[in-house]
Order: C-alpha cells, then structure tokens, then sequence
C-alpha cells in the first residue's frame, strides 16, 4: 500500500479490510471530533487504550483524541473546548456534565532535547510540552500496544511499534529502554502490572527486569497520584491478577508497607488468603457491573497493618482492645496518607467500618440496632465475614448478624434476648 504522508513512512499501515474496528463502535461525539478536525485540515487519530480494546473486541471506557493542530487551534475549531494542564496542554471538548473528549497534540521525543530543565535529577520527566510529528507521538507512549492510532482519513491503523503483533500474541512491551522509561513515569511499573492484569498478557523479560530494582522511585510519585492508581488496580475487574503480581514484583510492599510487613511475617501469612478471596468478590462486582467502595477496599487492604499494630500495642502496653483499635487507626491511616492520599470523607468511612469490627462481635444490646441502621453496616460485616476465613472465632458473630438481618421484629428480639443470656452465663 503506497504511503503518501512521509510521517507514517516508518509505520505498519493496516488497511480498513485488514482490520474489523467499525465506527458503530466508536463513541459518536469523538466521531464528530476527529471529522471536525480533518475537515479543517488537520490530521486526527484515536489512540491508545481505545484503539487497543477495539481491536481485542472490548468496549472502551474512553476515546482518546491526537491531531497536528496545536491546543490554541484546536480551540478555535471547537467553541466547547478548555484547555487543561501545565506540563502538557490538553483540550477538553466539552458534551456535558462531566462528559468530554480528550484531544492532545502530537508530542516530541524529549530525549532528543537537550534541555534537562525538563527532567529531575533521577530522569522523572517535569515538563513536556514540546510538540512533534505522529512517529515521535509514538515513542512517547509506554507499552506498544498503546502506540497504535486509528487514522479517521481512511480508517487504517497506524502501528509504528508492532503493537498488533505483540497485541496478538499477548505480551507487555515497554517501549524504548525500560530502565529509563519507568525513570521518566515511574507509574509506568504499575501501570505494566494493571494492563498486564487486565489484559492477561505476560510482561516481556526486558520490560520486567529493572522493576524490582527500581520501585522506589515510586517515592517521587504524588500521594493523590497513587492513590488514584491504586484504585484503577482494584475496581477495574482485575484485582485478583494484579496483587500477586504487585506482590512478586516488590510494587506492593511500596504502596502498603504496613501491610506487606505483616502478610510476609509468620504470625500474618493467613491474610493473604482473605485478601485474595476478597479480590476475587470484587472481580465479580465489577464485571457484573455492580457497585464498589473505595472505602471499604483500603478498610480491607489497610486490616492486616491493623491487626499487626493491635497486636504489638497490647503485647508492649496492655491496653484495653478498643483503646488498642483507636491507636492503631491513627497510626495506620498517618503511615499510609504518606504514600496514597486518602481523601478526608474516605478516611471517615474507614474508621466506620474498622470500628464497627469491634462493636459487631461485643453485638451490646444497646449499640445492636445503631450498628443495623450505620450506612457502612454492610462494609462492616462483609469485612468480618472476610476475617472470619483466617479467624474461625468470628464465624459464630458472622452467623449472628445474617441471621439478625433477615429476621423479623419478634424474631430479633429474640434473638438480642438469646444473647444476653449467653454472655449473663
């Protein structure tokens, strides 16, 4: 097929016969863009994840724009466009409440400038708005199966990197040096372990091998940034593919070390049972599209840190277990605030679901139904019935309360009655 853009001249072009992305499953407003775009003279691509989870049949969550046309043109063209960010603008075509296609310019390779104003001293890339051509877009994205581009021009895909080979046979591939890329995003190592996670794809051993090595750059990361990332390796239907994977590659012990610090000793080895158990229910959830909570995830992921710190104050201070819970909590939620920011009205919710932990068990009359009628009931008693699978004491308490919820007014008095004669004996 003759190319006649000299920018693809380096690429693999996959005709539209070639290929089975149809436009019917495309999202129609970044339909409306990429045209508006080309028949202003511009080039415009989709890319990305999007072209990637078309190509694999899946539905993708977002449409990602790329064009030649600099973001001050592209707001011209566009009267609902707004321009975002500092270290690369972006345009925002605007379709609704929070509803928006995302257009980005072409970017150059950065290491072809000289400029180390834009890198820390550890190579982490802090500014990059330096705009280029589609070959030099390509270099810049992470894995090769996220540098493929849907040309809306003739309705080809752009493989400048063999992403579709390495799509098909269902391998991972950093692009460029490994090394240095996860220097440049250190996210790019959680980033492996989630797209590998999801797609069931092995990472290559060249991409694989410096991360261990390397995770704690991880420590240059924004808080608010892994905490989003944390919640994209949890709540995308995958969480049982990715924490062993965390776990074998080290990534796990930097965005949880309360955690790992217990699960790796011999007293808290139990609690990897309950957590992969948990992630395999929240798998579920997700893929029948049923809601999750960010809450009750860190309550879940934080527990063992918990327990590992109730232990130790007790064993050195003696102190009584809801004054232990209380200490725990804080010093938990302080250790790992450091690493993933936890927003304030999670952090609330939280504690809810760790302190009903206690309350669930005493089951104290007076507290009985206020425990019923707490919005995070439900948190709290999925997660005693999780601790209940590695600490057979709890399962009478589990048995208790899914007894106690179905059950009418008479028969729960009853019940509350049954309970205090037991605990008077």
């Amino acid at each position: 097929m003759a190319i006649k853009n000299k920018s693809l001249s380096n690429a693999k072009i996959i005709s539209r016969s070639e290929h089975h992305i149809s436009r019917k499953n495309i999202d129609p407003r970044a339909i409306k863009v990429l045209y508006r775009l080309k028949s202003c003279g511009y080039d415009a691509y989709l890319v990305g994840g999007c072209v990637r989870d078309l190509l694999l049949g899946h539905s993708p969550k977002d449409f990602d724009i790329v064009t030649n046309a600099k973001p001050e043109e592209i707001k011209k063209i566009f009267r609902n466009c707004r321009l975002i960010g500092r270290r690369f603008r972006l345009a925002h075509i605007i379709f609704g409440k929070n509803e928006f296609i995302e257009v980005a310019t072409f970017r150059s390779h950065y290491a072809d400038d000289n400029n180390q104003d834009n890198l820390t001293q550890h190579g982490l890339v802090i500014r990059d708005n330096v705009y280029g051509t589609i070959e030099e877009d390509a270099w810049r994205r992470d894995f090769t199966i996220n540098a493929l581009y849907y040309n809306i021009a003739d309705f080809s895909i752009v493989d400048f990197m063999e992403g579709v080979k390495d799509l098909h046979n269902k391998q991972l591939r950093i692009i460029g040096q490994a090394k240095k890329r996860y220097q440049e995003d250190p996210v790019r190592m959680i980033r492996a372990i989630r797209i590998a996670s999801k797609l069931n794809m092995e990472i290559t051993p060249d991409t694989a091998a410096p991360i261990k090595k390397m995770v704690e750059l991880l420590y240059q990361i924004s808080s608010s940034r892994l905490f989003d990332e944390v919640i994209k390796l949890f709540h995308t239907g995958h969480a049982s593919q990715a924490f062993p994977a965390l776990r074998k590659y080290d990534l796990f012990a930097i965005l949880f070390p309360d955690t790992e610090a217990y699960l790796t000793s011999e007293e808290g080895g139990h609690f990897i049972n309950m957590l992969e158990k948990a992630f395999v229910e929240t798998d579920l959830r997700v893929n029948l599209d049923k809601s999750v909570s960010p809450a009750f995830l860190f309550a879940l992921l934080l527990w063992p840190a918990i327990e590992r710190e109730i232990n130790h104050l007790q064993k050195t201070k003696n102190i009584p277990p809801m004054t232990a819970l209380a200490q725990a909590v804080r010093t938990v939620l302080h250790n790992q605030n450091k690493i993933t920011a936890i927003p304030r009205r999670l952090s609330a919710s939280i504690h809810e679901i760790w302190y009903l932990q206690y309350r669930l068990i005493k089951k104290q009359e007076k507290t009985i139904y206020r425990c019923l009628n707490n919005s995070r009931f439900r948190a709290g008693f999925d997660l005693l019935a999780l601790r209940a699978l590695v600490t057979p004491d709890l399962q009478d308490s589990v048995d208790w309360w899914a007894l106690f919820q179905t059950s009418n007014s008479k028969q729960r008095e009853q019940l509350i009655e049954e309970q205090n004669q037991k605990k008077s004996k």
